[in-house]
């Protein structure tokens, strides 16, 4: 089946209602994407802000008669509201098995000297290496981001053997995994999203992982333990905000990991966390930084 794409350029607050209108003429999907090279790095909790300038691509059936369709809503549009319908142009979308498409853009990957994230529908390149078998979904965490690559560098190079570990802000679980596999004897992953905890919990079972190995909890259900290793890659604001329940897992002597941070947040985390921790490393990799810390007996 051919498709036909309509990408138009819109301020942000005209999306929704320029999205209904598409969807109304008979759009199967609407999508957005960044127009003026914005980046939203680190957004409040429970909002979902937009950039100043959007682009919606609506995607049509090719028999769909759009070229008419697009000039009769411009026109309503001006009349309705005595503004000028944005700007638009219309593209040929090739017909393509889109499934395989987006499969082959993603390859297994190296992290360090033993571990590597490898999707289900391949075979691993290494099968003597530590394969964590991952594939793209719901819950945040794959490895292709700077932030999840420093912590499973840091991971693959740090004595695990019979260790525990808290992953907070654990996603898919792809950190928390990670470590088990590399030798942790425990993991106790924690999130606010339960489709993350599904994701955990499915990555899990994927990796073979032993259920009395892994406890994954919705954080006012997560238990009172101290652990060895406190994995936390989640967000600049949030770490620092909630240095004292991440700091409550962490043993005296203990190791942390904290990511998701920008370059220029990085002092303000250190500084978070330096009365109560020694700060061992900070490691940046486009634009991110892990932090890596003791905490002081």
């Amino acid at each position: 089946m051919s498709w036909i794409q309509a990408i138009l350029e819109v301020n942000s607050e005209k999306t929704s209602e320029i999205e209904e209108l598409l969807l109304a003429i008979g759009a199967q999907a609407v999508t957005m994407r960044d127009a003026a090279e914005q980046p939203i790095y680190e957004p409040a909790l429970g909002t979902t802000p937009l950039w100043d300038k959007v682009n919606l691509i609506a995607l049509f059936d090719a028999e769909q008669p759009l070229s008419e369709q697009m000039a009769q809503l411009a026109q309503l549009y001006q009349n309705e509201y005595q503004q000028d319908f944005p700007s638009y142009k219309l593209e040929l979308v090739e017909d393509k098995d889109w499934v395989r498409e987006w499969m082959d853009t993603f390859k297994p990957m190296k992290f360090g000297e033993r571990l590597w994230i490898c999707p289900s529908w391949l075979e691993p390149e290494d099968s003597k290496a530590v394969n964590l078998k991952l594939d793209p979904g719901l819950a945040f965490g794959t490895g292709t981001h700077a932030t999840t690559a420093l912590c499973l560098r840091w991971l693959d190079q740090f004595e695990l053997t019979d260790k525990r570990v808290v992953d907070f802000g654990c996603g898919s679980g792809i950190l928390g995994i990670a470590a088990l596999l590399l030798g942790a004897k425990h993991m106790v992953g924690i999130d606010i999203d339960p489709q993350a905890i599904l994701a955990s919990n499915e990555n899990a079972e994927h990796n073979n992982i032993n259920k009395d190995d892994i406890e994954l909890y919705l954080p006012e259900n997560a238990p009172d333990t101290q652990v060895e290793v406190v994995l936390a890659n989640i967000l600049a604001g949030p770490l620092v905000e909630l240095k004292d329940p991440i700091l409550s897992y962490l043993l005296p002597k203990g190791h942390l990991a904290l990511s998701g941070i920008l370059a220029s947040q990085a002092q303000e985390v250190v500084d978070a966390y330096e009365s109560e921790c020694d700060i061992l490393g900070v490691d940046e990799e486009d634009g991110w930084v892990r932090i890596t810390a003791q905490k002081k007996a």
